[in-house]
């Protein structure tokens, strides 16, 4: 696939605050934003491979001819980091501190779930500045741009980017669009607290980390799936069932039009143990749950980056 071949679309959605979206949103085809203000530019995430990427830069080039000044990523996953090293030496990368912690342990291990993927040269390049606790701010020209660390959600380490001028939030994966929700290394009942933060901030555009952007319906209908996966999993656990098992005996009704429908069984792994007790973004075996969802998906879930 050649740079030209990568479908991908830079869509102004404030004045000078841009959605960079890849359709269709399933695995490992993430959305990007890009902030301006006079010459300072913040770029929230990058992409999954080096050919990706390379788009990207192309399209925040064209509106920003210096690059970004500023880099946040969302969380630690690499289909919103892999491409970092790209937006160096001139940007400062910005991330809560348990991303970087969770990046560093992780390390390029996306690439072994998916090796016929052409990922590039995408070296692991974690952020210059960290922060703790719930909130940090960039300050970019006269343009408010707020980092909140939402708790443990998609992940221990997630980050939200909120203007609260033009009523605009990046939410990364903490809110999904036409694709199934992911919690397996987070929360369960820690994403539907924090979409019930986010929700009191009153954005009016919500881009998630996948899929179309969207308003305030997307925060309803990720919290609608999380709800729902809770029954299933309290189901499934009074009936003595494996996530597995829960997950091929569940008939997903509305959400059988979500794309990527097998991460139900790696909700359910994290359902499953926060019903047992376990803290919001416990360690659990990612490995075997991804295996699971392999067994329900009929074979390696299909990854266009």
């Amino acid at each position: 696939m050649t740079l030209q071949q990568v479908r991908s679309e830079m869509r102004e959605v404030a004045s000078s605050v841009y959605a960079w979206i890849q359709p269709d949103g399933g695995w490992c085809l993430n959305n990007a934003g890009l902030i301006l203000d006079g010459e300072c530019a913040v770029l929230v995430d990058t992409a999954a491979t080096e050919r990706r990427t390379r788009v990207l830069a192309e399209a925040v080039g064209a509106l920003a001819p210096a690059g970004p000044d500023f880099l946040v990523n969302t969380h630690f996953h690499g289909d919103h980091t892999f491409g970092n090293s790209y937006f160096k030496p001139r940007a400062t990368i910005i991330a809560h501190e348990n991303c970087a912690r969770d990046q560093i342990a992780a390390g390029p291990g996306l690439r072994g779930l998916w090796p016929d993927v052409e990922w590039g040269e995408t070296p692991v390049l974690g952020p210059d500045v960290t922060y703790r606790g719930d909130e940090a701010a960039v300050h970019s020209g006269g343009r408010r741009i707020a980092l909140l660390h939402p708790g443990t959600a998609h992940t221990t380490g997630d980050t939200v980017v909120w203007l609260p001028d033009e009523g605009v939030l990046f939410t990364g994966d903490v809110v999904w669009s036409g694709s199934t929700p992911f919690c397996l290394m987070g929360s369960v009942t820690g994403s539907l607290e924090a979409i019930g933060r986010l929700r009191a901030l009153g954005a009016e555009t919500v881009v998630p980390g996948h899929g179309p952007v969207g308003g305030a319906e997307l925060l309803d209908e990720t919290a609608a799936y999380l709800s729902w996966l809770l029954e299933v999993a309290e189901s499934g656990l009074r009936a003595g069932r494996s996530a597995l098992e829960t997950a091929r005996s569940t008939e997903l009704g509305a959400w059988a039009a979500f794309l990527d429908a097998e991460r139900i069984v790696g909700n359910l792994h994290r359902a499953y143990a926060e019903l047992a007790g376990a803290v919001p973004g416990a360690p659990i075996d990612v490995a075997t749950a991804f295996g699971e969802m392999t067994q329900f998906h009929g074979g390696l879930p299909v990854c266009r980056a």
